[in-house]
């Protein structure tokens, strides 16, 4: 269509259609999210065998299986994510007079717990169990309701036939191909943009979290293998594979709590949480990315294939339940610590070292309690009482929390002290062990740090993310590293 002619639309839309109704879809263009979706995965949730059940209402229609799901599952709708832009435009032209229509294929009971958060919308038209309100039966039910015709917001490509008939089009966050063909129906009143996807995505994976995979090479350079290509290529190999999988499960844990993560005062950001990333995504996504991994680990050895999904099954265990489990929540998390060492030594093919082991779970028991006492201190200070959201913990039970970290922390330092008097000193692979002393002051000083910046409320969610920003931290593990790498020169 030439650009003069989409000119002439567009004022046309500005002119006449301004006063006709505006009928509003729900799905990805009010709220965030597909109910279809945030209701399918709710009632798995509750009951996993409910595939079958699903499959059962799906074969009576669409409609019956909406129906069927949202009387069985509690969405706090009062949670969902909504378009800010869309609520803004509607309740603007709200307030020049204008009607306001919600029409989505949602059923009916979701569509009108959710209309009534929104006062600006007069009327609601939703499936009924019968008639799946989508396409074209939602044409054709506009089309009788608003002979004069209406103008419809939309987002995705079956709304092309409720444009075909309507007077104009509020185009939300669509593609380039459906902006023309919706262009080539209907004038274009306002056209809200997709804001850009790459960001949420790199966000929903984390990658800052990869910095924790680092504990794969420790073996390596305790084992003296560190002027070795060889072995360093298979542990870069392992390491890449181990941080694709923790995003795939950081992205399955968040998937899990998305309920929990609305409703908590820096998750609610996340992408999945607030709609920015859509749950049909990142269902493909996990098991991709998962795939990736494990053929990465393979290409290693078996043993790193199997010690992946060790990592894997107990991390699903973890966001499946053992994370509102108190104090075995932050023994878990210590073990997936430590896995992160045993990947790095079935990875270089060296001896085990117990105190490496014992080292890890103490001093990631303790990083483990720091994160979960944030929480709990965060809830206190913004007037909160009781059970912590999606956790095992309760607003009283900071103070033990504490006690468990400090003591985990100092028991860490305690064991380095230890491997240092009765392995360290004796070994042929350091050329002068004196300078690992060094170590133990510096892991001492950074536990103390962490610690005392959680008591006055001033550490984030989590104490790695915290070190890797914290300048002085930073200078503390310069010191370890310095201590290490002199012991081993020899100097």
């Amino acid at each position: 269509m030439p650009k003069s002619a989409i000119a002439v639309k567009r004022t046309e839309a500005k002119t006449e259609p301004r006063l006709l109704p505006l009928v509003l879809d729900l799905d990805n263009t009010l709220i965030r999210t597909d109910l279809l979706h945030e209701t399918v995965f709710a009632f798995l949730k509750i009951n996993p065998f409910g595939l079958f059940l699903i499959a059962l209402w799906l074969i009576k229609g669409k409609a019956h299986l909406k129906q069927q799901l949202a009387a069985r599952v509690t969405l706090e709708v009062d949670d969902l994510p909504v378009n800010e832009a869309v609520a803004a435009y509607a309740e603007a032209e709200k307030a020049k007079g204008r009607e306001i229509i919600l029409a989505t294929a949602a059923d009916s009971l979701l569509a009108m717990r959710i209309a009534r958060r929104f006062p600006f919308i007069d009327k609601t038209l939703a499936s009924d169990g019968v008639t799946n309100l989508k396409g074209r039966a939602k044409a054709e039910r506009l089309a009788d309701m608003f002979p004069d015709g209406f103008v419809y917001a939309g987002d995705c490509a079956s709304d092309l036939n409720v444009w075909r008939i309507a007077k104009g089009a509020v185009l939300v966050e669509t593609n380039g191909r459906l902006s023309r063909a919706a262009t080539r129906l209907t004038a274009i009143e306002h056209a809200i943009t997709r804001p850009a996807r790459l960001r949420d995505w790199v966000k929903a994976a984390r990658p800052h979290q990869w910095a924790k995979n680092a504990l794969v090479f420790v073996p390596l350079m305790l084992a003296g293998h560190m002027l070795d290509p060889a072995a360093w290529a298979s542990a870069g190999i392992a390491f890449l594979a181990l941080g694709i999988l923790a995003s795939a499960t950081y992205l399955l844990n968040d998937l899990w709590d998305i309920a929990d993560d609305r409703r908590h005062w820096s998750k609610r950001d996340r992408p999945l949480a607030s709609g920015r990333m859509a749950i049909a995504e990142a269902v493909v996504a996990i098991p991709v990315a998962m795939a990736i991994a494990f053929v990465l680990g393979a290409l290693v050895n078996p043993l790193v294939v199997a010690t992946l999904g060790a990592y894997l099954v107990l991390t699903v265990a973890y966001s499946m339940g053992i994370k509102r489990k108190p104090i075995l929540d932050a023994f878990t998390l210590a073990v997936l610590f430590t896995l992160r060492l045993v990947l790095g030594i079935v990875t270089v093919g060296v001896m085990a070292s117990p105190w490496l082991l014992v080292f890890s779970m103490f001093l990631f028991a303790s990083l483990s309690f720091a994160k979960r006492n944030t929480e709990v201190q965060r809830l206190a200070d913004r007037g909160g009482v009781g059970k912590v959201g999606g956790r095992g913990y309760f607003t009283t039970d900071a103070p033990f929390i504490m006690a468990m970290g400090v003591a985990s922390g100092i028991g860490s330092v305690l064991i380095l002290v230890l491997y240092l008097t009765q392995d360290a000193l004796a070994a042929d692979f350091y050329s002068d062990s004196i300078w690992l002393w060094l170590m133990p002051a510096a892991l001492f000083l950074w536990i103390g740090r962490i610690w005392m910046l959680c008591f006055r409320g001033e550490l984030n969610d989590d104490p790695v993310a915290f070190a890797m920003k914290d300048p002085k931290s930073l200078m503390l593990a310069a010191g370890l590293a310095l201590g290490f790498f002199l012991a081993w020169i020899g100097i």
